[in-house]
């Protein structure tokens, strides 16, 4: 399994913090693509945003695809609600990389980060 964490500059561990989790199932030969995505458009876009503290990329083979589970840690879920809008369990999921994908989910999973 890899794990790449990116971390806002100051951005602290601990607190009342949430963690918000979305999987996504690649095509194998767009996998790189979708990391390199993540790294280029959606991270520098994410620590531009109050309240975002920082993000992880786990993957693993599975089946005919590489299986990506992105989670991202916020420090509330009003910080949430500016990045994924009104209805923030809504996937923002644009479509470059919905075509990178054999499925993924619509729709994502909160947590409070409980220690």
């Amino acid at each position: 399994m890899d794990e790449v964490t990116l971390r806002r500059p100051g951005g602290e561990a601990g607190g009342n913090l949430i963690s918000r989790q979305w999987r996504g199932l690649a095509h194998a030969h767009r996998a790189r693509d979708y990391i390199d995505h993540l790294r280029n458009e959606t991270f520098p876009a994410l620590r531009t945003l109050p309240g975002f503290v920082d993000a992880s990329i786990l993957s693993r083979p599975l089946g005919s695809g590489v299986e990506f589970l992105i989670v991202t840690r916020w420090d509330s879920m009003d910080a949430i609600a500016r990045f994924a809008g009104m209805d923030p369990e809504a996937a923002v999921v644009p479509d470059k990389v919905a075509e990178m994908m054999i499925d993924y989910d619509r729709r994502v999973r909160h947590f409070d980060i409980a220690g």
